[in-house]
């Protein structure tokens, strides 16, 4: 078992308060090395039963970007009808994706259908497998922060359609649509908290029972 310094836990926190959603991207290209040094991430991360249920899709092509934009802007549009009034108008505002911008796009499944785990920890919460991914996914975020790297979830998607539109294997379900890239600028204070859609709550609550 290391043993992990002040320091060390001290930048660790600040990692952490840094891992921002970003969806402003300069357009520079990010290496393919450092974005499979990135995605180690996954391989050292946590699953129900051992079974990595993740899959990544690395989203190039023009034909599969442009389906993929345009499910999110028929999506967008939907979920403004949603709203009303001045709520509606500061949503209109918002900037909720980077697919525009971000040079590297990836689109990560979860495979509900995989053998590897025999099961194990799934049979009663086979959610256990998404969240998983969603694990393996916080720790590719971290990773990408660390190395000046912003990432953006964009979770305002029709994921079935986008499933189709990829040509995803059977079994295998959306988790999320990650847009990576250099910041186009940097701040520890959430976009949607300086745009004034909500506010960061700051303490966890805990009740015993």
């Amino acid at each position: 078992m290391p043993c992990f310094s002040d320091r060390f836990r001290q930048e660790l926190d600040l990692l952490m308060r840094w891992r921002r959603d970003v969806r402003r991207f300069r357009p520079d290209p990010v290496s393919p090395a450092l974005l499979a040094e990135c995605l180690e991430a996954f391989a050292c991360a946590p699953s129900v039963g051992l079974s990595e249920p993740w899959r990544v899709l690395d989203v190039r092509s023009v034909r599969a970007r442009q389906a993929a934009l345009e499910n999110f802007d028929s999506a967008n549009a939907q979920a403004l009808s949603g709203y009303s009034g001045e709520k509606a108008k500061r949503y209109a505002g918002l900037k909720l994706s980077g697919m525009r911008e971000a040079p590297v796009q990836l689109a990560v499944f979860c495979d509900e259908q995989a053998d590897k785990g025999a099961g194990l920890g799934a049979a009663t919460m086979p959610e256990t497998r998404r969240y998983s991914v969603v694990a393996a996914i916080t720790q590719f975020w971290l990773a990408a922060r660390a190395h000046g790297l912003g990432v953006g979830w964009v979770s305002i998607l029709d994921p079935e359609r986008l499933c189709l539109g990829l040509g995803a294997p059977e079994g295998w379900r959306l988790v999320a649509y990650l847009c990576v890239g250099w910041p186009e600028e940097a701040s520890e204070t959430p976009e949607l908290e300086r745009a004034g859609w909500e506010t960061r709550r700051g303490r966890l609550i805990v009740e015993v029972r």
